[in-house]
């Protein structure tokens, strides 16, 4: 099992370059990340580690994510921000 990584270090890395991205990440940590699988706290966790171009195109969807597992957990934030 994997240990759990601290809110506080979340939030930080949620702040990114570009304020749209600081949108969509900041209210989804603050109130749906604790409801997560763990393997969907995982990936997001990897997706914290993208480059803000790579996941700006991602999420407004100009480009596709190419790796499935990112790609599942950009549907799962973006699925949240329509409801």
């Amino acid at each position: 099992m994997t240990e759990e990584v601290p809110l506080s270090r979340l939030l930080w890395a949620c702040r990114r370059g570009m304020l749209e991205l600081d949108v969509l990440f900041m209210p989804f940590v603050k109130e749906a990340y604790s409801g997560l699988s763990a393997t969907h706290k995982l990936y997001f966790q990897r997706l914290l580690t993208c480059e803000d171009p790579e996941l700006f195109a991602w999420f407004m969807g100009h480009e596709k994510c190419p790796d499935p597992q990112l790609a599942e957990i950009v549907d799962v934030i973006i699925k949240r921000v329509k409801v």
